[in-house]
């Protein structure tokens, strides 16, 4: 059709489309189609097309510019990045679309008229929501703004009326909407179960550069706290609705030292991309692999040494795995913790690592090999926080560096070259 990169597609059939969402609602079912185009030479351009029903244009779209936030947060993790970090690590994003897309968070204290439309003419649903608090005089001073923005009832509730199913988060962050207001905060968002299905509950986040002294450290005993009041609310939520419904997120359990809950407790992982019961899944996943390496007559693996780098909260759980790796199949491989010195603080999750922070960690390597979690890793590009490729990490340590997943670590081992 003689399109080009940098060509805009601004209508179809007449409507106009404003991003990729717009497109694929505006064409889904179509089989004619006329689309307007806008040359990246300027003039307008007017296709007319016939595809089969299903059948994929074959176009790649540019990524969506994300929507500003216009809040003021006391906790927002941008407060806390170092100067020199990756511009994209300041964006703060407050949008609809990239919540459905992908599990993004929003506050809903800005959202216009025209995007709640959106969300129900088009189904953007699931939608993923950070309430905090219920609490309004909580919730505003959370978000720094009044309460009249915080106070977003009746969006919510038009939502769900729509049949919109909204996931709910809270950052838990002491002193503050911890408690009591945690408490009426779980309850209130369950007196809307099913249509409000989960609620994740994460602790905040502080790095070095957090000077803001309303904010109070998150510490194992605080977390052995947070673990006595849920479980019992979970209890009783789970008598009445038949769901734990409230869920705490892996690391308040890893901080407080108190084992991961049983797979049945998380469902079916709803709140799963924010860190709740990834480790629970982790584990059983590993466990497949290991039974589906046995079942295909695989009795040893690459017997190179090789070492895991990653982050200081998940080095144990995934130490006691890989030592099942190496007694069933002959593997050599040590996993190492890393301190996380780009950001300090109490930052210990392996996503959050950079490529400064490995190399900090060269006198622990050994082997013949590295593996790193493909987290640490811009999800398009092989480039970490700090701004590092991954090549010149690579190039720096001497060895290969691997940045995979667990089945892609599971290949390496099994098909080394």
């Amino acid at each position: 059709m003689e399109l080009e990169p940098g060509d805009r597609i601004i209508k179809v059939n007449g409507r106009t489309v404003r991003d990729y969402l717009d497109f694929r609602f505006q064409t889904a079912g179509e089989t004619e189609l006329v689309l307007e185009v806008r040359k990246k030479s300027g003039d307008d351009w007017e296709l007319e097309l016939e595809r089969a029903e299903g059948e994929d244009f074959g176009f790649t779209f540019e990524q969506i510019v994300p929507r500003q936030c216009a809040n003021a947060c006391i906790f927002c993790f941008c407060n806390g990045n170092p100067v020199d970090a990756r511009p994209s690590l300041f964006i703060k994003d407050e949008d609809i679309r990239l919540s459905f897309l992908y599990g993004n968070y929003t506050t809903l204290t800005s959202i216009t008229e025209d995007e709640m439309q959106r969300i129900v003419e088009q189904r953007l649903s699931p939608q993923y929501v950070s309430v905090h608090a219920t609490d309004l005089d909580v919730r505003a001073y959370l978000l720094g703004i009044d309460k009249q923005r915080a106070d977003i009832s009746a969006k919510l509730t038009r939502l769900l009326d729509a049949g919109i199913e909204v996931h709910a988060q809270v950052v838990l962050c002491p002193t503050i909407n911890d408690g009591d207001v945690l408490k009426q905060t779980i309850m209130d968002l369950a007196a809307e179960y099913p249509r409000i299905t989960s609620v994740a509950i994460v602790p905040l986040g502080l790095t070095r550069y957090n000077t803001d002294d309303r904010l109070t450290k998150v510490t194992p005993e605080f977390c052995r706290a947070v673990i006595d009041q849920v479980t019992a609310i979970q209890a009783d939520l789970s008598e009445r609705l038949g769901t734990n419904f409230a869920l705490l997120g892996d690391e308040i359990y890893l901080r407080a030292g108190r084992p991961i809950p049983a797979r049945t407790h998380y469902g079916s992982y709803p709140q799963i991309e924010d860190g709740v019961g990834m480790v629970r899944a982790f584990s059983m996943e590993f466990s497949k692999h290991l039974s589906k390496l046995k079942r295909s007559g695989i009795n040893q693996v690459d017997k190179r040494s090789g070492t895991i780098l990653t982050g200081t909260l998940f080095a144990p759980v995934l130490g006691k795995q890989i030592e099942k790796l190496n007694q069933q199949f002959g593997a050599a491989l040590s996993v190492e913790a890393v301190e996380n010195g780009y950001f300090g603080g109490d930052v210990s999750v392996a996503g959050l690592l950079t490529g400064r922070d490995l190399l900090s960690a060269r006198d622990r390597i050994s082997g013949e090999y590295i593996v790193i979690p493909k987290q640490m890793l811009k999800s398009d590009e092989a480039i970490m926080l700090d701004g590092m490729l991954l090549s010149e990490v690579e190039k720096s340590l001497g060895v290969p560096v691997h940045a995979v997943n667990l089945s892609e670590l599971i290949t390496l081992l099994v098909n080394p070259n």
